[in-house]
């Protein structure tokens, strides 16, 4: 059984808890840091002391972190790879998870799978097929797969293979029931939208791009 970690920065982390337990036969556990942190942190490890966080949560087979703070993350993900963690997870992308050569060092150092996205539901796509800790985590949770029954034109059940971390594919997927096959789709997306995810929004990336790979989901489902 996978035991994930999850450190949670006031209402970031939330939902990837809630979907875990409901969604998953994972076991989870978190720790929380202040929502509030300062501009720059000289002192990481010192910092992170204070933090006072719960090792069996640092230790756990694969570690979350919503840190968002790239003083005090690599730190964070350090103190997870010499407590064990085979894997970690770095939502927010590089702007918020530190230096990249300094992952590099504690990766090769420790021997963990870091991985750095800006959304989580990308998790599953081409992002690390050599690494099981992370596969066994996406096959439940991460990149959207659906399984769609169609009765007179219109989507009649939605079945959700691999859903979203933070829970949308599952809203959507009962809010799309009804919808004439033709534009299920677009609505897939636009569902997506909707729905109170974390992600970024007035970009290219963030919130779009979760829209179009729930959209490209129901596509690949519609098809089979």
């Amino acid at each position: 059984m996978l035991s994930i970690g999850v450190i949670t920065r006031g209402k970031y982390g939330r939902r990837l808890l809630d979907t875990i337990t409901r969604r998953t036969e994972f076991t989870v556990s978190s720790a929380d840091i202040p929502p509030t942190l300062p501009d720059f942190i000289d002192e990481p490890a010192p910092f992170v002391d204070n933090l006072d966080l719960d090792h069996s949560v640092l230790s756990s087979d694969l570690l979350i972190t919503y840190s968002l703070n790239p003083d005090i993350t690599p730190e964070i993900v350090k103190r997870a790879a010499s407590a064990g963690a085979k894997a970690v997870i770095i939502p927010g992308g590089w702007a918020r998870a530190g230096d990249p050569e300094e992952m590099k060092e504690i990766s090769a150092q420790y021997g963990t799978r870091i991985l750095v996205e800006d959304i989580c539901c990308v998790i599953g796509g081409d992002t690390d097929p050599t690494d099981p800790t992370i596969n066994l985590f996406a096959s439940v949770l991460g990149r959207p797969r659906l399984e769609v029954q169609v009765g007179d034109g219109k989507i009649s059940d939605v079945k959700v293979l691999c859903g979203a971390p933070c829970g949308s594919t599952w809203w959507m997927a009962e809010h799309l029931k009804g919808v004439p096959v033709s534009e299920a789709p677009a609505w897939a997306g636009l569902l997506v939208q909707q729905y109170p995810c974390r992600a970024v929004r007035g970009t290219m990336g963030g919130i779009h791009l979760s829209a179009e790979l729930h959209k490209q989901a129901v596509e690949d489902a519609i098809k089979k």
